[in-house]
C-alpha cells in the first residue's frame, strides 16, 4: 500500500510545486474575482492531473504493475485518484459558477474587465474557441461525474459498469481539450505545462485504447472448456481450460480476466492451476452474484473463452523461511494453483494453510488435502459451523511461528484487514502481510 498512497499524494504535492512556480496565491488585496481566477487555475491544474493518471493506469500498464505490487493495487489507486479528480473538479466547476449565480442574483459585483493585447499565434485561436471549451468541459463534467458516481455504487451491475465505464474515455478526451484551450499561455512554457502534456497526452493515448477495445490485447488468448467440475455444497465451479494461443506461463496466485459471454464482459478470477507448459488453465468459480451463480448452468464442455493476462504479484515470493496461508472461502483458489505446483517437489515443508469456510463441500476439501499432503504443507480445515470462526488470536495459537513466517491472506477483506492489523501491532513487519485487493471497481 505504500507505494500507492506516495503515487497519490506526490502527483498532487508536485503538481502543486509546479504550478507554484508559475502563479501565485499572494495577491494584493484579496479580491474575491482575483481568488477565483486562482483557484479555478489550480483545482484546474489537480483535476486534469488526476484523472491523466487515473485513465492511464486503467489501460493496465505492465510496466507499472510490479511498483504498485499487482494491478490489484493499481486499481486500487485508480479508484481514489478517480475520487479525488470528481471532488476536485466539483470545486473547479463551483468556483466557475457559482460567482456567477451570486453576480445574477445581485449579491455580487461584474468584475471590469480589463482588454489587454490579444494573444498571438495559436493562443489567439484558442482564444477564439474559448467559449466553446467552456460548454464542452461543463457538459464533460456532467457526464464525467454521473460515470464516476454509478462506478462507485456497488449494486450497479458489472455488465453495465464494463459498458458505461468505457465511456469515461469521451469525457476525458472532451475535458483534454477543455484544459488545452483554458490554461493560461504562461503555464505552457513553464515546468507545469511540460508536465500536463505528458500526462493529457499520455492520457489520450490510453483513453482511444479504451475506446478502441484494445485493453490488454497483447495478453488475450482464446482457448475451449473442457472441464467443468461443479461442487455444489459450497457453490464452487472448476473451470477446466485448454488454450489455443501462446500463453507467457503464471506464477500461483496470480488472476486472469476472462470471458464467457461478450456481453457480460470480462471478470477478474484468481487461477486455481499450477503451469505446466501444457496449454491448460483452470479457475475455481463461486456462484456469488447473479452472474457468476448461473455459471453452472450455462457454460458447457467446448465453449470458447477468452483469457486475458496473468496479472497480480500474489506470488508467494517472501523474505523468510515459513510461510502461513490463511484462505477464507473462494480465497483458497490462489493456494490451490500453489499446493499444485508444490506437490510435484514437495517443498512446502515449512508452510501453515489454514482454510475456513462456511459452506463445506466434502469432495472439494479432499481435494484440497490430498494435494496438501503430496505438497508436505500443513492443512487446517476449519468449518465455522463445527468449529466457529478463525481469528487472530487462534490464528496465532495453532501457528506459534507466525513472528518468523510471511503471511499470505485471500479472503473477505474485512477479515484480512483485522488480520493485518492484528498481527503487525505485535510485531510482524508491514511488508510481510500479503494480501490480495480483489475489487477491480
Amino acid at each position: 500500500m505504500k507505494p500507492i498512497k506516495l503515487t497519490f499524494l506526490g502527483l498532487f504535492a508536485g503538481l502543486t510545486l509546479l504550478w507554484l512556480l508559475v502563479d501565485s496565491f499572494l495577491m494584493e488585496q484579496y479580491q474575491i474575482w482575483a481568488i477565483r481566477t486562482v483557484l479555478v487555475h489550480y483545482s484546474g491544474v489537480l483535476a486534469i492531473g488526476a484523472m491523466s493518471v487515473a485513465v492511464i493506469l486503467a489501460a493496465r500498464p505492465k510496466r507499472f504493475e510490479r511498483f504498485f505490487d499487482g494491478l490489484d493495487k493499481t486499481y486500487r489507486l485508480h479508484k481514489w485518484l478517480g475520487i479525488a479528480a470528481l471532488v476536485i473538479s466539483t470545486m473547479h466547476w463551483a468556483w466557475g459558477q457559482v460567482p456567477k449565480w451570486l453576480v445574477g442574483a445581485g449579491w455580487l459585483e461584474k468584475p471590469v474587465r480589463h482588454a489587454g493585447p490579444p494573444p498571438e499565434g495559436i493562443f489567439g485561436l484558442f482564444r477564439r474557441f474559448r467559449g466553446l471549451a467552456e460548454d464542452v468541459g461543463e457538459w464533460a463534467f456532467y457526464a464525467a461525474a454521473i460515470l464516476i458516481v454509478l462506478a462507485l455504487i456497488k449494486t450497479f451491475p458489472y455488465r453495465w459498469f464494463f459498458k458505461t465505464h468505457r465511456w469515461l474515455a469521451v469525457a476525458y478526451l472532451a475535458l483534454v481539450a477543455h484544459s488545452v484551450v483554458l490554461t493560461p499561455p504562461d503555464y505552457w512554457s513553464s515546468p507545469l505545462g511540460l508536465a500536463l502534456a505528458l500526462m493529457m497526452g499520455a492520457g489520450s493515448v490510453a483513453a482511444c485504447i479504451s475506446l478502441l477495445r484494445r485493453i490488454g490485447r497483447k495478453h488475450k488468448v482464446v482457448g475451449r472448456i473442457d472441464e467443468l467440475t461443479h461442487h455444489p455444497d459450497n457453490r464452487v465451479l472448476r473451470v477446466g481450460l485448454q488454450l489455443e494461443g501462446a500463453w507467457p506461463g503464471h506464477e500461483a496466485g496470480q488472476f486472469a480476466f476472462v470471458t464467457f459471454d461478450e456481453k457480460e464482459g470480462p471478470h477478474p478470477f484468481s487461477l486455481s492451476s499450477a503451469w505446466c507448459n501444457d496449454g491448460k488453465l483452470a479457475f475455481s468459480i463461486k456462484g456469488l452474484g447473479d452472474y457468476t451463480s448461473t455459471l453452472p448452468h450455462t457454460l458447457k464442455v467446448g465453449d470458447a473463452v477468452t483469457v486475458e493476462g496473468p496479472y497480480g504479484c500474489f506470488d508467494f515470493r517472501g523474505r523468510k523461511d515459513g510461510q502461513i496461508w490463511v484462505a477464507g472461502g473462494i480465497g483458497i483458489a490462489p493456494f490451490i494453483g500453489r499446493l499444485q505446483a508444490l506437490a510435484t517437489t514437495g517443498g512446502g515443508g515449512n508452510v501453515d494453510l489454514f482454510y475456513s469456510t462456511s459452506a463445506p463441500d466434502q469432495a472439494f476439501i479432499d481435494k484440497v488435502q490430498q494435494l496438501a499432503e503430496q505438497a508436505r504443507v500443513r492443512l487446517h480445515v476449519l468449518v465455522t459451523q463445527r468449529d466457529g470462526r478463525l481469528t487472530p488470536e487462534r490464528l496465532r495459537q495453532l501457528a506459534p511461528s507466525w513472528k518468523g513466517s510471511d503471511v499470505w491472506f485471500c479472503g473477505p477483506a474485512a477479515f484480512g484487514q483485522c488480520l493485518r492489523d492484528d498481527l503487525i501491532a505485535r510485531g510482524l513487519a508491514p511488508q510481510d502481510f500479503h494480501q490480495e485487493l480483489f475489487n477491480m471497481r
